[in-house]
């Protein structure tokens, strides 16, 4: 009696070929959402009243420019990813923009104010002693909302320093309206702002660096 050869673990052509299939479509839908996300990107600039985003990107590197020459310093912040959002573009500002920045990443001090005082002035009171109206504070959040950001933001208008906000999800999010310059997108997913982010951030790190 001949034997039979049954193999159960390999996909049959056709199943492979729709598995391929799906997979590319499922990919080309995620980078359609993302392009249609960087194409929706608005910007708002009270003060020049700018809102064309190429206008955005040349007066925000203009700012980094001049803040560079008088030897000013750039803050950045955020939450989670957020947060190492910006401290990658604090390391890659430093070293290929040669501009001075900081970011608050010492856990001894962010637990510390968070324990004896409160989380949502983790950044506030690190920048109480040190921003000064010359300098610029970059806030990244992907809902605008976060009240540790927010209070940065509005802390650093209030000192009259430069404040640049990267947001998305809500377009009436808080940061939005704090900010001189504010970058956002209508991603509605937290990877999908996040990617946005990154573009936004890289270039204008781009243009800046020598």
């Amino acid at each position: 009696m001949p034997t039979r050869s049954l193999d159960y673990g390999q996909p049959s052509e056709d199943a492979a070929l729709t598995a391929a299939r799906k997979g590319s479509e499922l990919w080309c839908k995620h980078t359609d959402s993302l392009q249609n996300c960087l194409d929706s990107l608005e910007v708002s600039c009270d003060s020049k009243g700018i809102n064309v985003c190429d206008h955005a990107f040349d007066h925000w590197k203009q700012m980094t420019v001049e803040l560079r020459e008088k030897g000013r310093i750039i803050y950045m912040v955020g939450n989670g990813a957020s947060a190492s959002m910006a401290s990658h573009f604090s390391a890659d500002l430093a070293k290929n923009a040669h501009v001075h920045t900081q970011v608050f990443t010492d856990l001894a001090l962010l637990t510390a104010v968070a324990n004896d005082l409160s989380y949502d002035q983790i950044f506030v009171e690190p920048l109480r002693r040190r921003l000064t109206p010359n300098d610029m504070l970059v806030a990244i959040s992907s809902s605008g909302n976060s009240p540790n950001v927010v209070n940065a933001c509005r802390f650093a208008s209030e000192v009259g320093a430069s404040v640049v906000t990267v947001t998305a999800m809500g377009a009436e999010n808080q940061m939005r309206q704090i900010g001189d310059l504010n970058f956002w997108i209508p991603a509605e997913t937290y990877g999908m702002a996040e990617t946005g982010h990154a573009c936004i951030l890289h270039y204008w790190m781009d243009s800046v660096s020598i």
